[in-house]
C-alpha cells in the first residue's frame, strides 16, 4: 500500500512538472515572454511635449468633412485640441496606406492644411496584410494579399487569421525586402508630415491554428517567432521608422489592458504614448441588474469594461513603468454617454499624461449640455496649462527618474508628479473617500487651508471640482493662455507661470521642449523672508505665490519692484517681462 502511494505520488509530481513545463512553453513564454522580458523595464522614450496636449477623434463618420466640422466647433467654442487622431477606415483597404478619397478628398492638401493650422495628425494602422477588409472601400483585396504572400513578405507563408476588421496575414518585419516594401507604402502618407501612428493590437493575435488549438509560434524569415517577439517587433519597428521621417514622431500603443498582457502590450522603450484599450460608456465593469420591465439580454453588461477599468489599467501601467498614459474620455463605445460620466472622465484625464477625447458617441460638446461644455472646456485648458509640469516628468522618466503617475494607498489614489495628489471619483456619486498622504496639502480648488496628512476623510465634490491636492512646498510651472481656470488669462500666454506654495527649500526644473535647455527655480522660505532665484535659461515669467498676507517689500537684484496682491485668493503676483536676472527677496 505504501509503495503504491509513493508510486502514485511520484507519477503525480512528474505529471505536474510536465504540465507546468508544457504550460510555460505553450503559453507563458510565447504570449507574455516572462521572465525574458527585461527590455520592457527600460526607460520610456522622450515623448514630445505636443503629445501631452489634448487629442480629439471620433469613430462614427470618419470623413474629412466631419473632422473639419468638429475642429471648427472646438475652435468656435474655444476648446483646446492639438492632435487629430484619424481612426479606421481612412485607407482604401486596411494598411495599403492609400487614402480613400471618397472620405478624404484632396487628401494631400487636407493633411498639410491641418499641419499649417498647428494641428498634429495621427493615423490608425495595424500589422495586417488583408485578403478581406471590413468597412473599407475595397473590401476584397486578394490580389494585394497574394502579392505579399508570393514574395515571401508574410510570416508563416501567409498564414491567415480572422481579426476584428477582416482577414489576412502578418507582415514579416524580419524580412529586409518585406520591411522595405511596407515602409515604402507608408511614405504615401508620411510624406505629408504625419506625426504618428495609432498602432492597434493585431500583433497579440499572432498565431496559427492547429485545428481548434492556437499555436503561439510562427516561422518568419529570420526563424521562429513567438507572439511576444512579434509584438515587440511591431511596436519597435513602426516607432523607429516613424522617427526616421519625423524626429517628433509618436506611436499611440496599448499599455496594460485589463491584465490581458500583464507585462504590457508595447515595450516601454518603444511606447511614447499609451492608451489602455476600449472601454464602454459605463461607470463600473460588471453586470448590471436590469431595470423593471427591461429584458435581461438588453441590459446585461457581462464583461463590459467601464470607467473604473480604465483607471485600474492606467495605474497598473504606471506602476509597470509606462510614462504617458490615458484612455478614451467617456469610453470608446456603448449607449449614449451619460453627462456626469463624461465630466468625471474628462476631469480624471486632466491629470493623466494623455487626454484622449474620442470614440463613438457625440463629441461636439456644444451639442451636449451647457454644463458639460463649460466644465470639460475648463478642465481641458487646465490639462493644457499643466504641460510644462508634465513634460518635466516625461524628461525625468526618460532619464530613469520619477515618472508622472505613481499609485499610492487609497482607492485609485496616485501622485501626479511629486507635487499633486489625485483621488479620482470613479462612481456616479459626489462623495469620495480620501486617504491623504503624509505631509501638508492644500485643496487645489480652494487652497487657503492647509490639511495635514496622513488623514482619511469623506468629502463632497461638486461636478465643477475634482479631488486634487497640492503639496505645501510645491512649485508647479504652468503655461496659461485663457482665464477659464482663474489662474491667469490671455495676457499670460507669453510667460511661464510658476505657482508657488513656499515651505522651506524647494526647487523645480522645466525643460524647453525643443532644445532641452533647463530652467530651474529655487525657493527658500526662512521666517518672514522669502527668496527666489532662477538658474539656467532665462524666460519671461509670472510668479504666483501663495501668501496669507501682502508683503512689506519686494526686491529684485536689490531694486524695489512692483507687485500685485489678491487678498481674496491670498496670492502674490510678480511679473518679469524681460531677461532680468538676480534674486527675488520678499519680506513679510
Amino acid at each position: 500500500m505504501r509503495r503504491t502511494l509513493k508510486k502514485v505520488a511520484k507519477i503525480s509530481v512528474y505529471t505536474l512538472v510536465f504540465l507546468a513545463v508544457f504550460g510555460y512553453f505553450y503559453f507563458i513564454l510565447p504570449f507574455w515572454g516572462i521572465p525574458f522580458n527585461a527590455q520592457r523595464h527600460s526607460n520610456s522614450p522622450l515623448t514630445p511635449a505636443w503629445a501631452l496636449e489634448c487629442w480629439l477623434w471620433e469613430d462614427d463618420q470618419n470623413t474629412a468633412a466631419y473632422a473639419d466640422s468638429l475642429l471648427a466647433g472646438y475652435r468656435k467654442y474655444d476648446i483646446p485640441v492639438r492632435t487629430l487622431l484619424i481612426d479606421s477606415p481612412w485607407s482604401l483597404r486596411y494598411n495599403d496606406f492609400e487614402t480613400d478619397t471618397s472620405r478624404y478628398p484632396n487628401h494631400e492638401k487636407w493633411f498639410m492644411g491641418l499641419q499649417d493650422q498647428g494641428y498634429r495628425v495621427v493615423l490608425w494602422m495595424t500589422s495586417m496584410v488583408d485578403s478581406y477588409s471590413k468597412d473599407t472601400k475595397n473590401q476584397e483585396s486578394g490580389e494585394f494579399y497574394r502579392l505579399a504572400k508570393e514574395k515571401g513578405y508574410l510570416v508563416e507563408n501567409g498564414n491567415e487569421i480572422k481579426w476584428w476588421k477582416g482577414k489576412g496575414g502578418f507582415i514579416d518585419y524580419t524580412h529586409p525586402e518585406a520591411k522595405l516594401w511596407w515602409q515604402n507604402m507608408q511614405q504615401k502618407v508620411l510624406k505629408y508630415g504625419i506625426d504618428g501612428w495609432k498602432l492597434d493590437g493585431t500583433a497579440t493575435l499572432f498565431r496559427k491554428q492547429l485545428g481548434p488549438i492556437p499555436f503561439l509560434y510562427q516561422k518568419a524569415h529570420s526563424g521562429w517567432l513567438t507572439t511576444r517577439q512579434y509584438m515587440d517587433l511591431y511596436y519597435r519597428e513602426e516607432y523607429a521608422n516613424g522617427l526616421r521621417t519625423n524626429p517628433e514622431f509618436v506611436t499611440l500603443a496599448r499599455a496594460m489592458d485589463r491584465g490581458f498582457h500583464p507585462e504590457g502590450f508595447a515595450p516601454i522603450d518603444a511606447s511614447p504614448v499609451n492608451w489602455v484599450g476600449d472601454q464602454k460608456h459605463y461607470w463600473q465593469s460588471k453586470s448590471q441588474t436590469p431595470a423593471q420591465g427591461e429584458a435581461q439580454k438588453d441590459i446585461a453588461l457581462e464583461g463590459v469594461q467601464g470607467f473604473e477599468s480604465a483607471i485600474e489599467s492606467i495605474l497598473k501601467s504606471a506602476k509597470l513603468g509606462y510614462s504617458v498614459i490615458g484612455s478614451d474620455v467617456a469610453g470608446f463605445s456603448g449607449d449614449s454617454i451619460p453627462p456626469r460620466l463624461y465630466i468625471r472622465w474628462a476631469q480624471f484625464s486632466t491629470f493623466c499624461g494623455l487626454f484622449l477625447n474620442g470614440g463613438h458617441g457625440e463629441r461636439a460638446l456644444w451639442k451636449r449640455s451647457p454644463q458639460e461644455l463649460e466644465i470639460i472646456r475648463r478642465f481641458s485648458w487646465l490639462h493644457t496649462e499643466l504641460i510644462p509640469y508634465m513634460y518635466s516628468y516625461v524628461v525625468s522618466a526618460h532619464r530613469g527618474g520619477t515618472r508622472l503617475q505613481r499609485p499610492i494607498e487609497g482607492k485609485y489614489h496616485y501622485l501626479f508628479g511629486d507635487n499633486l495628489f489625485v483621488a479620482p471619483i470613479y462612481k456616479d456619486e459626489l462623495e469620495n473617500e480620501i486617504h491623504l498622504p503624509e505631509g501638508q496639502w492644500r485643496y487645489w480648488f480652494d487652497d487657503k487651508e492647509v490639511i495635514t496628512g496622513p488623514k482619511t476623510f469623506t468629502k463632497k465634490f461638486s461636478l465643477e471640482e475634482f479631488p486634487v491636492y497640492v503639496k505645501e512646498g510645491a512649485i508647479v510651472p504652468l503655461h496659461i493662455q485663457r482665464a477659464y481656470t482663474n489662474m491667469g488669462d490671455s495676457t499670460s500666454a507669453n510667460y511661464l507661470t510658476w505657482l508657488i506654495y513656499p515651505k522651506g527649500k524647494s526647487e523645480f526644473t522645466v525643460y524647453d521642449t525643443r532644445d532641452q535647455k533647463p530652467t530651474t527655480l529655487m525657493v527658500d522660505q526662512q521666517a518672514n523672508r522669502l527668496t527666489l532665484q532662477f538658474k539656467g535659461k532665462n524666460k519671461p515669467h509670472i510668479l504666483t505665490i501663495n501668501a496669507s498676507a501682502a508683503p512689506k517689500k519686494v526686491l529684485l537684484g536689490g531694486q524695489t519692484m512692483a507687485f500685485q496682491y489678491d487678498t481674496k485668493k491670498q496670492k502674490l503676483t510678480l511679473k518679469s517681462t524681460g531677461p532680468k536676472r538676480g534674486i527675488y527677496t520678499i519680506t513679510f
